[in-house]
């Protein structure tokens, strides 16, 4: 397995930790707008561009998800 398996590996791995504590506090939902940036970057590297793309579009939605959440009134 080579280092950018590896990354890759780690991305998803917390994407989907982050994502299925994200009821547990609002920081696990930065953590997958994180953990999605990360994907992105690995998709780009490994040449699979649309998967790069998505996932660069899937953490500015959670972005956003934990900008909202910070509101009083979320």
């Amino acid at each position: 397995m080579d280092g950018l398996t590896l990354f890759g590996l780690f991305a998803v791995t917390a994407m989907l930790l982050c994502y299925a504590l994200e009821d547990r506090s609002r920081w696990f939902i930065l953590g997958f707008a994180a953990a999605c940036a990360l994907g992105s970057i690995y998709g780009f590297l490994q040449g699979a561009w649309p998967f790069g793309l998505v996932e660069a579009v899937w953490a500015g939605v959670a972005l956003r998800r934990w900008i909202v959440r910070q509101r009083p009134n979320a």
